[in-house]
Formats: C-alpha cells, structure tokens, sequence
C-alpha cells in the first residue's frame, strides 16, 4: 500500500520521538533537557546503566552512542515492537489520531464496521470484568486462586466472568445504546432459531478476551465452571473481527517480547500462555481450538525464525506435534524452521511450572529437538525393521515426506539427516568417515532424490569409489585422520552466500536489483509498484526495500547521502559486491537512461531465473515417473528463458543467424566481425590490406 504523500511527514509532526520513545525508557533528569527536546536515557536495545541513548525531538532521529542504534519514531516501533513499516505507521497513526488512507471506498465502509465491532467487544470486556467483581464471581475468583492466578495477571490478561443468565449481556449492552445487530455480529450472542431476543453466548464461564496483534479484541474465550458442561472451553464464532485460524492468543505482547530477543513458545491453551508469561517466557501464544493451521504457522514465523512447539507430554499433544510436521514441511525455508520441546508425560507448561518453576521449563526449551529428529521418530518409534521389505517400506515413507520440502538445500540436508539415523539403525555406519564399512563392502545410502546428501550446490555428495582390481571393493589409501575437511570461516558462514547455489543466485540478483535504487534513486517512484510487489529472500534486502519506499515520499529526503546515512552497513555491503561495482547502471549514475535500462534488465533476469528454476524443479519432479516430450520441452523452455534474461531486453529486437552447427549468432555483431575480418591481410600477417 503507497501512502500519499505528505502523510508520514504530518505524523511525525503530531507526535514527537520522545513520546514515542519515552514509553519504554526512564529519562535521565540530569543529563534531559526537555525544553531543547533533547533527552537521554539508558539504551532499550542493550543492557547498560549509564545514559548512552539521546533522542533529538527537533530532528525526530534517536542515536546510542553505546550500540549505534538509529532511526525515527517509525524505526524505533518496529525494532521495539517487532513490526513491519505499515505496521509502525498504524500504530503512530493511532496514537496521533490520524485515520490511515483508505483504498476505496467499500474498503473505508469495511473498516469502519470493524471499528464498531471492536467498540462493541470492548464494552463486554469492561462489563465482564466488573461481574468477576461482584458475588455471582466468587466461584471464579476462587477457581483462579487455586490456579495461582493472582490480581496482576488478571489485570494483565483481562479476565472477566459471565454470569450463568440467558440474557444478562444482552442487555447490559442494549442498555447503553447499542444495536442489538452489532451485538449479534460480533459473536457476542446468538439469534435463537424460533425467533425472539438473542442470548449471551457465554454463559457461567470465566472469560479470556482474545486480541488480534493490534491490541483490538476481535473474540473472546470462555471456560465454563460446571464439570458437566457438553464444552469445557468455548471460543466466540466467525466473525467480521474474528477468524480463529488466522488468530493467535497473546500474538502482539508475544510479538513484542521476541523482539527483544525471548523465545516464541507456542502451547495448548488460554492457561499455558498465562502460566509461561508470568513465568517470565513472554514470548507465549496458542491456537484457538484447533490444530495449528497453515496461516498460523506462517504468523509465528513473521514473530520469530524458529518458534518452538510445546505442546502437552501425552498421546494427543504427541499427535499434535506430528500434524505440525505434516504442515511444515513444504513451507519450510533456510533460517525458518520448528522445533518442539518434549515435556514429560502427562503436563502441559502449567503443570511443568508449578512443579519444576521456570528453571524446568527453560531446560525443556533449552532442550528442544529439531524436526526431523520428530519426523524420524514418527516413522520408527514401535516398529520392527527386522526383513528388508519393512525397511524398504521406511525408505519409501521417509522419501515421501522429504519430496514434499519445496527448498531443494533443505530437501538436501534432511536427507544427510535421515541417512546418517538410517545407518545407526540398521548397524550401517561408516568407520573413520570414508564411506567404508569394517568388511570392505560399501555404504551406499540412498540415492534416491532427497537422500543423496548433497549438502550445497555440487559439493558433498557420495566418497569416491576406490580403485578395484581384484572385482571385490576394498578401502581407500591413507588413514581416516589424514582426511582433511576445508571448513568455511566464521565470516563466511554467517553470510548470505554460504547458501546453496540457487540462494546465491537468487541473493545476487537481488543485490543488483536494489543497488540500481540506491545508485538512482529517482527510479524508485517510477518503479514504486514494482519494487512493493518485489519477492525479496534477504532481512536485509527486505529492509532496504522499505527505506527506500520510505524516503520516497518524504520531499528531498529520496537521495544517495540520505539513503547511505540511514542504512550504512547494508548499503556498503550491497555496493561492494563485484558485480555492482562493474554494472553500467551503478557505475554512471548519472545517466538515467542507462540506470532505467539496466533496471528492467536485473528485474527481468531474476525473475526469469525463479520462474525457469521453478519449472525445472517441477519438471524434475515429474520426470521421476514418467520421461516425455512433454517434460522435456519445458526444461528446454525454462533454459531459454535464463538465456533470453541475461541477453537483456534490448536483444529482443535483434536479428539472429543460425550458423551451419546450429549456433544461433546475433546479425548485427556478425557484420562487425566480418567487416573487421575484410580489413585484416593474414598473408601479410595479419596487417591491415592496402
């Protein structure tokens, strides 16, 4: 969404970056001037306890001069709260009172119905809380006393209580003025089906007030005091405000909290997140009443890379666990992952804490195995591998599960994985590392796709075959310890190109695309869509991409020195790269035209390469089980449009020839070279003829 311009500029002038700021630090009075708006306070983003952080209201920027960190009142909302740039805009927009664009009218009407809903939902957290108060909220405050739930955390969590009347809310609500359509569309009660008044849905239950990452209350859910109720937990219905498989209990404080470095714990129920969060474990969210769903997984990993499953230590939290597996597979990605902490037998994380304290349930995280340990578990726990049909029955599940991994190095890597647990199963494994077992035969593995082990690119893959010439395999020269493995340097792995070959392709074109920006940035407003819409793999790039959109509609900040000053290391890095240093594009940067050609150029190159990538990989899959003119036309398809990309756009209104040997040439550099050869006497030695 592009914001109009002049829009950021005015919300940054109705709210002032010590505002912003000076809800998470305490201003140090002796060194704060805030008649001069400059204010100092010990720094959030680092533990230190002299005042390093000043924040300058007259420019709007903040500095640490302990851990250099920097930025706006934006910037500073994203790193604190762990948002995205529209994000931050809708949270200052709120606080300055300033309504963010519309983008059409039915889209300004929808969100003014949203509005009125939520309005709705917090009258009913306010009159449920007040019940909890009162005598007919004795049994629940006793219940939540024996859970250990004391005065602040039913403060923090808004717990409330709802009367076991058919129509008590109905019309406490009414009562103020509301329609009682609004009431029954935020799912607060129900139309009966012979006709009449709604009634409360939730009725004798303690109430949990379930808030989307915005902080609106968009459901609540309720937990019902009487053993014999037909549900133990209820959960308010689809609504306008409310989609239970786009939900998260506790998403926007968890959000928060793993922007500051805690875990995301993702449990069971309403209980488990209150119990881990006052444990100390902020980062804690669960589902609503069902299974983790594709969305919600992919919400936990915009919050943190690797969030990890807690999930309770008996049979249906184990099958729970499995289903997450089945889910995550093919959206797995490098750096994105699971991992699932194993509790014991019988408890949940409430259970855990209050038996163990919080040093129990660090261990467990501290503990948590990675998934494929979980999915070499499900396939072997309880079985018998004792002929080969069984184990080639394993084999065919495991790879069925491993196809499914759509990043081809991830599909790699499990499969180095799932061989090396196969060959400790089944007595197999290799002595010393050289691919040979103690009776001279050797240790294939799985060669199927998936198995192979072929770590990055080309590298890895299977030991060399040594030489044979007595018809029996036999060891290899020289002694294991001779061996040497050239492992990269810690700079080196932790860059983005220690990837496989795909995501080096991909990081570079990238670079390319973004460097031409920062080189030229007026191309940003021309190719502002194009560059929104952009799929970007990389933190960094990502970041870029955003400054960038940023600085564009904010007049005479859209510049080289202005891009350079705000992001310094990630546009260094970007420039460095030999690549950029040689482009046309980057290097005269003065010439638009050269800038806008080049522009089209990288664009069309990356995306023809993941487009071509993709049909291949698809191609591959299908060549498995069967080999036709079909498949191989479009591999042969997918290179030509690789080749046609790197020729650049300007090659497509070239005229080719095709040599005898069926080398396609382009026409107007064979006249060159032709006209060139005309002048060249070679009987003479190559000198020009006279």
């Amino acid at each position: 969404m592009s914001l109009p311009p002049g829009f950021l500029d005015e919300l940054r002038n109705r709210v002032s970056i010590s505002q912003v700021v000076g809800r998470k630090v305490l201003w140090d009075p002796r060194k704060s001037n805030q008649g001069k708006g400059d204010m100092w306070a010990p720094c959030p983003f680092h533990q230190e306890k002299s005042a390093s952080f000043h924040v300058d209201d007259r420019n709007g920027y903040y500095y640490c001069f302990g851990c250099h960190a920097k930025g706006d009142a934006l910037k500073f909302i994203q790193e604190t709260e762990n948002v995205g740039f529209m994000e931050a805009v809708e949270i200052l927009a709120r606080e300055a009172g300033m309504p963010m664009p519309a983008r059409d009218p039915q889209a300004a009407q929808k969100a003014d119905r949203r509005s009125e809903l939520a309005a709705v939902m917090e009258e009913a957290v306010r009159w449920f809380r007040l019940q909890l108060q009162t005598g007919a909220g004795q049994a629940a405050r006793d219940y939540l006393a024996g859970r250990k739930l004391g005065q602040a955390a039913q403060d923090r969590f808004e717990l409330g209580y709802s009367p076991d009347n058919r129509q008590a809310l109905f019309h406490a609500l009414t009562g103020k003025g509301i329609a009682p359509d609004l009431i029954v569309d935020a799912g607060l009660c129900a139309r009966p089906e012979g006709g009449g008044e709604p009634y409360d849905r939730f009725r004798g239950r303690i109430i949990y007030p379930i808030r989307d990452a915005r902080g609106r209350c968009i459901s609540l859910g309720g937990r019902a005091m009487d053993p014999n109720a037909r549900a133990k937990y209820l959960n308010g219905p689809e609504t306008e405000l409310f989609d239970k498989g786009r939900s998260l209990y506790n998403h926007g404080p968890a959000r928060e909290a793993c922007g500051k470095g805690q875990p995301l714990i993702v449990c069971e129920g309403y209980m488990d997140v209150i119990a881990l969060v006052e444990a100390g474990f902020g980062g804690a969210v669960a589902p609503l009443g069902t299974a983790v769903t594709e969305d919600q997984l992919r919400m936990m990993w915009r919050v943190h890379p690797e969030p990890v499953i807690a999930l309770d230590g008996d049979t249906a939290g184990t099958r729970a666990a499995l289903r997450v597996i089945d889910l995550a597979l093919p959206l797995l990605e490098a750096g994105q992952g699971l991992r699932f902490a194993v509790l014991p037998a019988g408890q949940d994380p409430d259970d855990l804490l209050k038996s163990g304290g919080a040093a129990a349930m660090t261990k467990v995280i501290e503990g948590a195995r990675p998934m494929v340990d979980l999915l070499w578990q499900r396939e072997t726990e309880g079985k018998v591998f004792d002929s080969p049909e069984r184990k080639a029955g394993l084999d065919k599940s495991l790879r069925a599960a491993i196809k499914r991994i759509a990043d081809p190095s991830i599909r790699s890597h499990y499969g180095d994985e799932i061989k090396r647990l196969r060959e400790a199963l089944f007595g197999t494994a290799p002595r010393g590392g050289d691919g040979f077992r103690s009776d001279g035969f050797r240790t294939e593995g799985f060669r199927s796709e998936g198995f192979r082990g072929e770590g990055f690119g080309k590298s890895g893959g299977k030991a060399p075959r040594a030489a044979n010439t007595t018809g029996a395999a036999r060891k290899p020269q020289g002694k294991p310890w001779q061996q040497v493995q050239v492992l990269p340097q810690a700079s080196t792995r932790l860059s983005a190109l220690a990837g496989s070959e795909e995501g080096v392709t991909e990081y570079l074109g990238e670079a390319m695309v973004l460097a031409i920006f920062v080189a030229q940035p007026a191309l940003v407003m021309t190719f502002e869509s194009q560059l929104e819409t952009l799929h970007l793999t990389h933190r960094d790039h990502q970041d870029l991409r955003q400054l960038l959109l940023r600085l564009a509609h904010q007049p005479g900040r859209l510049n080289r020195e202005e891009i350079e000053e705000a992001a310094p290391e990630e546009v260094e890095t970007l420039m460095s790269l030999p690549h950029v240093r040689i482009a046309p594009a980057v290097r005269l940067a003065e010439d638009p035209e050269t800038g806008r050609l080049g522009l089209a150029e990288a664009m069309a190159k990356l995306d023809a390469y993941r487009i071509a990538r993709s049909e291949i990989e698809h191609a591959m899959r299908d060549m498995e089980a069967l080999v036709d003119e079909g498949v191989t036309w479009r591999l042969s398809q997918a290179a030509r449009a690789i080749e046609r990309a790197h020729k650049g756009p300007e090659a497509e209104s070239r005229q080719s020839v095709k040599a005898s040997n069926g080398l396609e040439l382009d026409k107007e550099e064979l006249d060159l070279s032709r006209e060139l050869f005309s002048k060249i006497d070679f009987s003479r030695g190559g000198k020009p003829r006279k």
